[in-house]
């Protein structure tokens, strides 16, 4: 079948060949230039740009850069000791934080600015790792990122596991014109970029053609770069279009799954390079607010702002990345009596005042940001804003538990309190009353109990797409036909990532009734949703297809088989490639994929019973008592590979 050839085909790609995971940039775009080369047109912007997180985000070590203290100073966590020093003008890390002997190495990276400073290392050639003792630029002192939580060397959460990669998890947002190069024959990287740290590039696209239009526009108009806009940059933000906007920051600012082997090139539609995560558990609270680390843009599409048509730079100096005004002098360009006429719906009316927030005023409790964006500490002392700008609930932390501004600032109050007071205060607000976190949190113990108010989510049009899309997301585990059936209509939805959800809903069916529903998604105009189809066509009866569905079918397998590739050093594809190869019956392809698994990730549990129970299930009881054993030595407690143990013990 065509789909066991290309399965083999990836599979030939990630383990025999020698080859890089992806080409150069494509002939089709121009070539980077370095920010060096805007300065003499655009003085303020580089010199705002200068000044901000973006151009901190990734520097060479020196004086003018590490900020830490590297003058033999030693930090101790857990027993394991890490000495700080320098040696001819270098920077090095002597640690016992490692498996193994203490090993010392050089800082050949430094990551950020405020409110903390990471450094990076190569732990073997091109192999770059971030470590987690990181430097508080507040309290001058060291620090664990994860404190008591620290994982130890032997576990893939730890900053050498696969997991801390500064090549395949962190460089592209850190980066510009990033390309990752991971090399999966011999489990190497040889990774490259234009620039490190976000230059204008980053955002702007390839400079090569700008320049060119710039020294002649005359010219560079009658034979312009392929592709590019009037002045020759990819991405044209213009007023009145947001859209291009926030998605070109969302790419980085988001929790996502991205498909390309680097950095997009600037100007890609989101969707077309990363497969949003929808409002799961552990990510979000039931009600959507942030919880783990999910940076903005998740939060944003649950907005009334991001509705209306508010973009980052509305708030946030693009160049600079500083707010737009101080205070709540950033909320009442809009919100006050005055308006916005660029937002027309928008009630005018006095917010900035004790009859709206109830506070002194110069309190914080009369700060916009107080009761409309919690904030939450991630990396230890790093505090994030929430950035969906919701009304308070304490009426759903009291059904629910989820938190809510009221009590973030008065702890020794209840939330029942809390509720109170907002109802005396705002009597007829239409902030109470149902709210699709009490779906979503009893969908999350049990969600075959409301099925039928998860699909009411899903379709209803008021409520945000990642809403809706998380709805469909908590429906996978219970799809039965007639759940199927009933969002067959949104496939056609006019939001991507609900099309994609609805199809994911999909596999349940029987490939010769699956294979007319997921045809048109083929042929999405958003690679995304052309993915998540491209996965349903594995063993549907594709072989007497016409020819324009079939070359449809192999573009989109294509674009899944690249997307593979390119995270092809991911415990996370690794399973994928695993249980596809199952469900076509390749048993050597699964094992190889699931013992990939397990050698970048020892604790991937899953991993390691496909290989025992593969193993067992073709007689291979020799195999299966070997990986067991493997899996014991990486996880000696774990009752699920003692039960095996005990299972092969009766053989």
């Amino acid at each position: 079948m065509l789909f066991t050839r290309l399965l083999v085909a990836l599979l030939a790609v990630l383990w025999f060949q020698s080859a890089n995971a992806a080409e150069n940039l494509s002939a089709a775009v121009p070539d980077y230039a370095g920010t060096a080369t805007c300065t003499g047109c655009h003085e303020a912007e580089t010199g705002a740009w200068r000044a901000s997180h973006h151009s901190k985000a990734w520097m060479e070590p020196g004086p003018d850069t590490v900020d830490a203290d590297f003058d033999n100073s030693q930090f101790t966590h857990k027993g394991r000791t890490s000495r700080f020093f320098t040696r001819d003008g270098d920077y090095f890390i002597e640690t016992s934080d490692v498996p193994g002997k203490t090993q010392t190495f050089k800082v050949i990276g430094v990551d950020g600015i405020t409110p903390l400073q990471q450094y990076l290392v190569e732990t073997e050639p091109g192999r770059v790792q971030s470590f987690d003792v990181v430097w508080d630029q507040q309290n001058k002192r060291w620090y664990h990122l994860y404190g008591d939580d620290a994982p130890p060397p032997e576990d893939g959460l730890h900053w050498t596991g696969p997991y801390k990669n500064w090549n395949a998890r962190c460089a592209e947002c850190h980066a510009t014109g990033f390309e990752k190069n991971y090399d999966p024959g011999i489990r190497t990287y040889s990774s490259r970029q234009a620039e490190i740290g976000v230059g204008c590039e980053a955002c702007h696209g390839p400079g090569a053609a700008h320049l060119a239009w710039a020294k002649d526009p005359e010219t560079y108009g009658k034979s312009p770069f392929p592709g590019t806009g009037p002045t020759g940059l990819l991405p044209v933000f213009a007023k009145g279009q947001p859209e291009a906007e926030i998605q070109q920051c969302a790419g980085c600012h988001s929790r996502r799954e991205a498909f390309e082997d680097g950095n997009p090139v600037p100007g890609t539609p989101f969707h077309d390079a990363y497969r949003l995560s929808p409002l799961r558990e552990g990510l979000y609270h039931a009600d959507g607010q942030i919880l783990d680390e999910v940076y903005v843009y998740g939060s944003f599409l649950q907005s009334k702002m991001y509705a209306k048509g508010v973009s980052c730079s509305n708030c946030h100096e693009p160049h600079s990345g500083e707010l737009r005004a101080e205070g709540n002098a950033v909320c009442t360009q809009c919100h006050s009596p005055a308006g916005n006429e660029a937002f027309p719906s928008l009630t005018g009316k006095l917010y900035d005042d004790p009859s709206h927030h109830f506070h002194q005023p110069e309190t914080p409790g009369a700060e916009c940001k107080s009761c409309h964006m919690i904030e939450r500490v991630y990396m230890g002392i790093d505090g994030r804003r929430d950035h969906s700008f919701r009304v308070p609930r304490p009426d759903l932390s009291e059904k629910l538990g989820t938190p809510n501004a009221c009590n973030d600032c008065h702890t020794d109050k209840s939330a029942v309190w809390a509720a109170g007071e907002l109802e005396k205060r705002f009597p007829d607000s239409r902030h109470r009353g149902p709210h699709f976190a009490e779906i979503f949190s009893a969908a999350r113990q049990n969600p075959g109990v409301n099925a039928a108010d998860l699909l009411a989510v899903a379709h209803q049009a008021s409520y945000p797409g990642i809403v809706r899309a998380s709805a469909l997301d908590l429906l996978l585990p219970v799809a039965t036909p007639e759940i199927v059936e009933a969002v067959t209509d949104l496939l056609a939805d006019p939001e991507p990532i609900v099309r994609a959800g609805a199809l994911a809903l999909q596999q349940p069916v029987p490939p010769t009734q699956r294979l007319p529903r997921i045809i048109p998604a083929l042929s999405d105009p958003v690679k995304a949703v052309r993915i998540a189809a491209a996965r349903l066509m594995i063993g549907a009866p594709i072989a007497h297809m016409p020819d324009q569905m079939a070359e449809a079918a192999s573009r989109a397998t294509t674009e899944w088989q690249q997307s593979l590739a390119n995270k092809a050093d991911f415990p996370e594809t690794q399973l994928v490639l695993g249980g596809t190869a199952l469900v076509l019956r390749n048993i050597p392809a699964a094992i190889a994929a699931f013992e990939e698994v397990t050698l970048l990730d020892p604790q991937m549990i899953n991993a390691w019973v496909m290989q025992v129970r593969i193993k067992m299930a073709v007689g291979d009881m020799a195999g299966a008592q070997l990986s067991l054993q493997k899996a014991l030595v990486a996880n000696p407690s774990d009752p699920t590979l003692q039960s095996y143990r005990q299972q092969l013990s009766q053989q």
